[in-house]
């Protein structure tokens, strides 16, 4: 069985369900027609299954580095296992490369400040929030996937195509 076509070529249709897919998960819910929720569907979960298997597998890695006094100096960093840096591209060459928005009241400086040691918001968020939550989930219940929720809204006005709510559980 082939995926639906949504009345676009293959390239307009990978375009739209990556902006569709970023926007999922980083609002967490979505307004769209019952057919591209259909076919979103999978594709978040495969995301988001690659961020739960994943989330939790680090390094830690001591760096010799010469000070300012020519003394070397000992550091230890955590960086991504292969696996989880893997995991990593694989999402960032799916997702779009969604940035933090300003806060109402809030400077440049503050934002910039912020905002520095962040650079896939995203995808971070993914890695950070959603494989915790969802990993402990799926030990609560026993299950894997199932991530997404669909809730029917009735047809849209103009063209009566179905509209539907389609959100992170």
């Amino acid at each position: 069985m082939g995926t639906r076509k949504l009345g676009r070529n293959s390239s307009q249709r990978r375009a739209m369900l990556r902006g569709l897919a970023t926007d999922l998960l980083w609002y967490g819910k979505i307004t769209t027609t019952e057919a591209r929720a259909k076919e979103l569907r999978g594709i978040v979960d495969s995301l988001l299954t690659l961020a739960i298997n994943n989330y939790d597998k680090t390094v830690k890695v001591t760096k010799e580095i010469k000070g300012k006094d020519g003394v070397m100096n000992s550091v230890e960093f955590e960086n991504d296992a292969p696996e989880k840096l893997n995991a990593r591209r694989k999402i960032m060459a799916y997702v779009y490369d969604k940035q933090e928005e300003k806060q109402a009241k809030e400077t440049r400086t503050d934002y910039a400040e912020r905002t520095k040691d962040v650079k896939h918001p995203l995808v971070e968020k993914m890695f950070r929030e959603y494989g915790p939550k969802y990993r402990a989930r799926n030990e609560e219940k026993n299950c894997a996937g199932g991530y997404t929720r669909i809730i029917k809204l009735g047809p849209r006005r103009g063209d009566g195509a179905e509209e539907v709510i389609i959100e992170l559980i």
